[in-house]
């Protein structure tokens, strides 16, 4: 069987179970997919990405989740980037958003809010709860929020302070997606 959006789906449910591993079992439920399923895509994305002969760059994603629903232009700083951006059947408010660079270059990929979806409401750190809310949303909605480096590629996370309490936290995402957020030890 070929690999296309639905596959590609497990596999960022593959990355996301290291989190939340009963909202990634629901996913999968609702996907009528099982974990075992989940691991094979992973493992064949994995030998993909590896491969001399499969197509690097923006090329891959074109092959793999076929057509994006749009592509713009974007400017940031000095660089002129095509923000390319696909819809997941599993989360249809959100789009799989793929940054390139001039070149075909990959330098970004993550989940964000689709066009005209309902953004959450996020006033303190208690409305942050799993799977809400994008890494932009979250900075947005808790300036000054710092960008800090996550523990993997398909990983970030943002310290921010909660205006409720003033404590500050760290917000962690998978895949653009927020994970959990727990308190910031600085």
């Amino acid at each position: 069987p070929g690999f296309g959006p639905e596959q590609f789906q497990l596999v960022l449910l593959r990355r996301m179970a290291d989190h939340q591993p009963q909202l990634v079992e629901e996913a999968l439920r609702t996907l009528d997919s099982s974990r075992a399923e989940a691991r094979e895509a992973h493992r064949r994305w994995q030998a993909m990405i590896r491969s001399r002969t499969f197509p690097h760059g923006e090329r891959r994603y074109l092959t793999v989740l076929g057509r994006p629903e749009a592509a713009e232009d974007r400017r940031i700083g000095d660089l002129t980037c095509r923000a390319l951006v696909w819809p997941l059947p599993l989360w249809p408010d959100l789009r799989y958003e793929v940054m390139v660079a001039p070149g075909g270059r990959v330098w970004n990929e993550w989940l964000v809010r689709a066009p005209g979806a309902p953004a959450p409401q996020l006033r303190t750190g208690a409305d942050l709860t799993p799977w809400c809310c994008t890494v932009d949303e979250v900075a947005r909605a808790f300036p000054p929020a710092q960008p800090l480096e996550g523990d993997a590629p398909t990983r970030w996370r943002l310290a921010f302070t909660d205006p409720a309490t003033g404590v500050r936290h760290v917000a962690h995402f998978t895949y653009g997606l927020l994970q959990y957020v727990d308190e910031s030890a600085s």
